[in-house]
């Protein structure tokens, strides 16, 4: 599952400095892409958090 995971954070990190350097960073689709990005980069904090837990 990280490995998923990871792969679609960066697919969508180049998808998103793909977008932004031609508009604005006001954008509704630059901020819409930002926020998709920041929600699964969440998940993957959310997940490496559990896993160091558990790992005590």
């Amino acid at each position: 599952m990280e490995k998923r995971l990871l792969k679609k954070i960066e697919a969508l990190r180049k998808k998103l400095n793909r977008y932004a350097t031609t508009h604005s960073l006001v954008d509704a689709r630059v901020v819409e892409l930002s926020q998709e990005l920041d929600h699964l980069l969440n998940q993957y904090q959310r997940l490496n958090k559990y896993r160091q837990l558990s790992f005590w």
